[in-house]
């Protein structure tokens, strides 16, 4: 485990922190990351405690603080399963769910609140959706993705019509109630509340679980560990558009250590109450704590079954009849004396623990999902495994007297009053990484290696990492914390090994996942300035399968009795059989009148059709430069399918510029008789020729390579506006030194290694700003606001200056991500 950066506010108030206000942090699986701070300001009225802040984690530094509106300190965030909704809850009993604001990561408001007036929320949770998914490590060499991540048969909470899950959260508060509170279809809430049990009583620590049947359980203690830790059944069920809740209280348990003569007295407090997993009701974590140690235990509900008194064993069994049996919790591990525990984090990665997994992990020193943190006072953190609690890694804070032999370090400790620590943690969604808020308000992002620290080959640390990385694929998770651990030399490896795994999958889930694999590939090159170049080819390739969706789904059949394949699917038919370069011999064999289209549509698209044009003459202009040095479109050359895509819209733009002139891409050429679409289309056939799948692949011949090379005398090549690069801290993370940020202050850090970048990814002050997804020019200072990708960079305007509907439909395809899937955050002018 090792620290990867600390960021930092830029006003701290002195001594205004309280050592008394709970911390809680989460972490979504879009990477967004959701604390609070125990700050208080002195030159303000409002109470920073109060405040929610947002980050991204690739650019920590742009945070978003929500003055929240909550009243009492905030005691609980919950991110919903798709990472975009956010719920807090206060000491008071407020309940706000917050979601983004022109789908923009750092623009939030609440729309929606519930409340239980005064009476303090200790536990919260979404309802859950019915999907969780296995990930078997026994399966990590197989060739099918559904055996590697299978589904669980799992039920929703609650579901509607259509077996359809119905959203809402759950919340326990201080008094023992249990409030359900359910979106319905139109908005509204519907909210009810019922006592957990029949006697009421204090309810200091809770927490929620779901049960494969479709029921929730809650876990609850008074906070003193000579008290049971009660657990009750919560079913919700919707009654004559009523919500109803029925609570049942199941068996209980007594910790350990109060049991143990030598510890009776010894941790008076539970402090922490954690089910392993939410989806896992059956086991649980206790830490029991004094002001200067803690202990933790792992408990398990097993059946068991229940003896029989001796009157009645001597009777004649009847057939069939079986034992009873009953639920017990019975201990599973505990630990010794700790250092006093200040926050504990739990995986999120639903890692299969059957025997077999558990034994290939082990062989393997696979850890990710295996392994639970506890932050202590002291400020080190450990990570322990989940089922056996023995020690996997330890990470030793700044202030951290813990180390071995570190004498100054604890006369330092001495000297200086309270030591840094962590008073929130949080796992991320693969376990490779951790964030904590210390108790000076500071956040640190912590790498946690896929081994814990052990020594692999090569080849295994690969299998891991891309493991993990199919993994995301197939869930739509970000990929940003696997990234932390591939170094620069792993990452042609790990591309080459995740395309290979990629065309072992069936049809349908290679359709499902083939922009997904690109943008993890986009990904990795970026880390690498070996591979810089490959990383703008798989950009274009997005915006090039996004063109010609688009392109192909304005296509109508002339008639209605349509049969099986769309004129798009004719069109690549065609396309494909017909190897003549000849343009408009290829237009022969077409029905034209499934391409007729009205004026406006095309016209306005006509900036996505000049951005084909110009790509495409870019493509073959440098043919003959692509050399040992990887330029952009090296990628390309061999890839039979994208060549053979932008054949098809070369026809496509053809036939519409003989019905609409003004659609058609425009050229400089040096000659007024020059027909540029078809010296085009005859070179791109060319070099399709070399490169398609049917055959085998061969080298460009000289006599095209010479064509290329007149080709800048024939047409004016234009410059490509590739992808700007990419701000965001992880190509910055490459060294093994941790990186000190403020929040509200761009890093100006070098990239990686601090090599000099690409000449293609420098931009002069006085260049002019693209819109990377309009393909539009906005000027050298652009006036309008913009927003930029949270995980490739590409910039667009905030705000639509099209009307046609034509225009606006390819935008609102990317209302809510970017054409890499990464989310968008509002960038000022002056980043544009």
């Amino acid at each position: 485990m090792e620290l990867a950066y600390v960021c930092e506010w830029e006003k701290r108030p002195k001594n205004t922190h309280c050592p008394s206000i709970p911390l809680v942090c989460a972490w979504s699986c879009r990477n967004l990351v959701a604390f609070t701070t125990d700050l208080k300001n002195d030159d303000e009225d409002k109470d920073v405690s109060h405040m929610i802040h947002i980050i991204d984690t690739e650019h920590p530094w742009d945070v978003f603080s929500i003055s929240s509106g909550h009243t009492e300190v905030i005691s609980c965030l919950e991110w919903d399963q798709s990472g975009s909704r956010l719920l807090s809850a206060d000491g008071d009993g407020q309940i706000r769910c917050w979601s983004m604001s022109d789908h923009l990561v750092n623009s939030w408001e609440s729309a929606l609140s519930s409340s239980l007036d005064g009476d303090p929320i200790v536990a919260l949770s979404w309802l859950h959706n019915g999907v969780k998914l296995a990930l078997h490590v026994e399966m990590s060499g197989s060739t099918n993705f559904g055996e590697k991540f299978s589904r669980v048969k799992f039920s929703p909470s609650l579901t509607v019509f259509g077996g359809k899950p119905m959203e809402g959260w759950l919340a326990v508060t201080v008094s023992g109630l249990v409030s359900v509170s359910l979106l319905k279809p139109g908005g509204s809430l519907l909210t009810a509340s019922e006592s957990l049990c029949r006697l009421r009583g204090r309810v200091a620590l809770a927490d929620i679980a779901f049960t494969g049947g479709g029921n929730i359980v809650v876990a609850a203690t008074d906070g003193s560990s000579s008290s049971p830790v009660q657990f009750y059944k919560v079913v919700v069920s919707v009654v004559s558009e009523k919500c109803r809740i029925d609570t049942e209280l199941l068996p209980s348990l007594f910790l350990r250590c109060t049991t143990d003569p030598q510890r009776r007295d010894k941790y008076p407090a539970v402090t922490h109450l954690k089910f392993l997993t939410r989806e896992n009701s059956e086991q649980v974590l206790l830490c029991a704590s004094n002001q200067s140690g803690s202990i933790v235990e792992c408990w398990s509900l097993r059946k068991e079954g229940l003896p029989v008194n001796n009157i009645f064993q001597h009777r004649s069994p009847v057939v069939g009849e079986k034992q009873p049996t009953i639920l017990k919790w019975r201990i599973l591990t505990t630990t010794g004396d700790l250092e006093r525990v200040s926050a504990v984090a739990l995986p999120k990665l639903p890692i299969s623990i059957s025997n077999t997994d558990l034994k290939v992990a082990s062989d393997t020193k696979f850890c990710p999902g295996l392994g639970l943190a506890l932050a202590f006072h002291d400020g080190s953190i450990q990570i322990l495994h989940r089922l056996s609690l023995h020690t996997m890694g330890v990470f030793y804070g700044s202030s951290s007297a813990q180390r071995p032999g570190d004498e100054a370090a604890i006369k330092r400790q001495r000297t200086t009053g309270p030591a840094l620590h962590f008073k929130a943690l949080q796992f991320s969604w693969t376990s490779l990484a951790l964030a904590g808020v210390d108790n000076h308000g500071k956040l640190h992002m912590l790498r946690v290696s896929p081994s814990m620290g052990q020594v692999l080959e090569m080849n295994t640390t690969l299998r891991h990492l891309l493991f993990l990385l199919e993994y995301c694929m197939v869930t739509g998770y970000d990929w940003w914390d696997v990234l932390l651990h591939v170094q620069p030399n792993m990452v042609h490896n790990l591309v080459e090994k995740l395309h290979e795994e990629y065309m072992r999958q069936n049809q349908a889930l290679q359709q499902v996942l083939a922009t997904r694999i690109v943008a993890v590939k986009a990904s990795l090159c970026k880390l690498s300035t070996a591979t810089a170049a490959r990383a703008c080819d798989f950009h274009a390739k997005l915006l090039l399968i996004a063109i010609s969706s688009t392109l192909k789904s304005l296509l109508r059949p002339h008639v209605l009795n349509t049969p099986d394949k769309s004129p798009g699917d004719r069109l690549a038919e065609i396309c494909a059989k017909n190897t003549d370069t000849d343009i408009d011999k290829v237009m022969i064999n077409l029905k034209t009148e499934e391409f007729v289209l009205d004026g406006p549509p095309l016209q306005s698209l006509q900036q996505l059709i000049q951005w084909v044009g110009d790509f495409v003459l870019y493509l073959l202009a440098n043919l003959p430069n692509q050399g040992s040095m990887v330029r952009p479109g090296f990628g390309f050359m061999r890839d039979g399918a994208s060549l053979g895509m932008l054949r098809e819209m070369l026809v496509m733009i053809r036939i519409w510029g003989l019905l609409k002139p003004g659609c058609l891409p425009i050229f400089t050429a040096t000659s007024d008789n020059q027909d540029s679409m078809q010296l085009l289309f005859r070179l791109l056939t060319k070099l399709w020729l070399c490169s398609r799948e049917e055959g085998p692949p061969q080298e460009p011949d000289e006599t095209l390579i010479d064509e290329c090379c007149l080709l800048p005398s024939q047409l004016l090549v234009p410059s490509m506006d590739w992808l700007p690069v990419n701000d965001g801290i992880m190509v910055k993370l490459q060294g093994k030194h941790p990186l000190r940020l403020q929040f509200g202050k761009a890093s100006s850090l070098p990239g990686a290694g601090g090599s000099t970048p690409l000449e293609v990814f420098t931009r002069s002050p006085g260049s002019q700003k693209m819109d990377n997804l309009r393909c539009v020019h906005m000027g050298v200072c652009p006036t309008e606001e913009s927003k930029a990708c949270t995980r490739c960079g590409c910039v667009t305007m905030l705000r639509s200056p099209n009307k046609t509907n034509a225009m606006k439909q390819w935008e609102q395809r990317w209302i809510k991500n970017c054409l890499c899937g990464g989310l968008w955050r509002r960038i000022p002018p002056t980043l544009t």
